[in-house]
């Protein structure tokens, strides 16, 4: 691995069989190859079905690839079976995922999943600890704290979730699609906490989004998937400037903004 890369994927492949009695071959990634450096900012880019929720999952340990290899500081992460390596690997690597309510059990209060990141650090519940990472979020504690789910809204949920990773301070954060059911006044917020936290804490993020407008604004670094392929990459203004994917000139049009940038206009 480089010197200062975190990440480094290697030909990973996801095939699902389905089908009871004729069995049929999904391929939902398909040889995918990427790093991410340390505080580096990448783009996972495309329409629902490309993979790159697949993705992320592999790399969560949620899901095993069919073939390739997750390699996260230099280690296989699917060689790690002791339960105090795999507390540490989630630990710095963490996920804000699209549904800010499925992140929650809806009979417990959410402060248990903020508690529940001591769990993982092993280190006792700190309640100022607690009330601080809110703060870091524009939540004032004694708004949330002892709510349900279901009494605050998307936006403020999201921001728990990210108030769990000033918590953690992770490495390395999986964004999926984190600000897609969030309304648009909200989302800038949302996306400025991360940019924090790659500011203040160097954590690199990984954005799986569909919106190429978002991952033009906030990534140091842009990769196209189509069909399970990562078919273009490169830098913000190097995809706007000159795109070579027939897949990336669909989603540049897609997009007025960019679109005029493209066109010169």
């Amino acid at each position: 691995m480089l010197a200062n890369s975190l990440l480094k994927i290697e030909n990973l492949t996801k095939v699902y069989e389905v089908g009871l009695f004729r069995k049929k071959y999904i391929t939902a990634v398909d040889k995918v190859s990427f790093n991410v450096s340390r505080g580096e900012i990448i783009s996972l880019v495309g329409e629902s079905g490309s993979g790159k929720t697949t993705v992320a999952k592999i790399i969560l340990r949620l899901l095993p690839p069919t073939s390739g290899k997750v390699f996260y500081k230099g280690e296989d992460i699917w060689e790690k079976k002791d339960i105090d390596k795999l507390k540490e690997y989630w630990r710095e690597v963490h996920a804000v995922f699209q549904d800010p309510f499925a992140s929650f059990n809806p009979v417990y209060k959410i402060d248990r999943v903020l508690e529940q990141a001591f769990n993982l650090m092993d280190t006792p519940v700190d309640e100022n600890a607690i009330r601080e990472a809110l703060k870091e979020v524009a939540l004032l504690p004694d708004e949330v704290l002892g709510k349900y789910p279901h009494e605050l809204s998307g936006g403020q949920r999201q921001r728990l979730m990210i108030a769990r990773c000033f918590l953690l301070k992770p490495k390395l954060i999986l964004a999926d699609e984190p600000v897609s059911m969030v309304d648009a006044s909200t989302r800038a917020s949302i996306v400025n906490l991360f940019l924090r936290l790659r500011d203040e804490y160097k954590t690199s993020i990984i954005f799986i989004t569909h919106d190429l407008g978002l991952a033009y604004f906030v990534s140091d670094r842009i990769l196209i998937m189509y069909k399970g392929r990562i078919v273009e990459e490169g830098s913000p203004d190097e995809l706007i400037s000159s795109p070579k994917d027939a897949y990336t000139k669909n989603l540049l049009e897609s997009v007025p903004l960019l679109y005029g940038k493209w066109k010169g206009f």
